[in-house]
């Protein structure tokens, strides 16, 4: 194999892994929070992972919860202790 494709195998390697780490980055992988923001027109809502399906996402909080504080699946924003 000659340097220049080993170059190229090298390359394609790295440009792969890259879009590996975007694509975990993407799909929330990364995110250490129990709750990802939600685009909604406008503004942002707060959506918790284990959030009801039967909630529409317009009643989930558009302020991030304070430390301590966690959003629970109907959308309230709770003491992280309750």
């Amino acid at each position: 194999m000659t340097s220049k494709n080993k170059i190229k195998y090298f390359l394609l390697v790295v440009i792969i892994a890259l879009a590996g780490l975007a694509l975990a980055d993407a799909l929330g992988y990364f995110n250490t929070k129990n709750y990802t923001a939600v685009s909604h027109g406008s503004h942002v809502h707060y959506v918790p992972k284990d959030r009801d399906p039967n909630v529409p996402i317009s009643d989930f909080p558009q302020k991030e919860p304070a430390p301590g504080e966690k959003i629970t699946p109907t959308g309230q924003i709770v003491p992280e202790d309750q």
